[in-house]
């Protein structure tokens, strides 16, 4: 049975954040969180913080065993931009978009794969 966590509005860049989630998608969940506690980026922490939702939601809602979990799809999806604006030479302005990232991630059990 799929298990499903989502964080949204995360102040880092979508393609920041796809650098690290590519590394956990198809793994255990317990080998997903070794591989992220290692990794040196800042998105890290906050996929792991994730994937951990994700397993706490998958004990309370359904008895499933959580050594069997796995990272069937990570998704992260562009959120909405912080529009900003920044002086430059001559009297001009350049915009500068701040981007925003959601993160969800989907588990289900090892012998349900198909």
């Amino acid at each position: 049975m799929e298990t499903r966590a989502v964080t949204k509005f995360i102040r880092l860049s979508p393609r920041k954040v796809r650098l690290v989630v590519d590394q956990i998608r198809g793994k255990g969940v317990e080998e997903a969180l070794n591989i992220l506690k290692f990794t040196p980026q800042r998105s890290a922490a906050l996929v792991s913080k994730t994937l951990r939702a994700a397993v706490a939601n998958a004990e309370s809602s359904q008895s499933v065993d959580v050594d069997r979990l796995y990272v069937k799809r990570v998704a992260v999806d562009e959120g909405g931009m912080w529009k900003r604006f920044m002086p430059r030479a001559m009297g001009r302005a350049t915009r500068i978009r701040k981007r925003l990232s959601h993160i969800t991630v989907v588990l289900d059990e090892m012998g349900e794969r198909s």
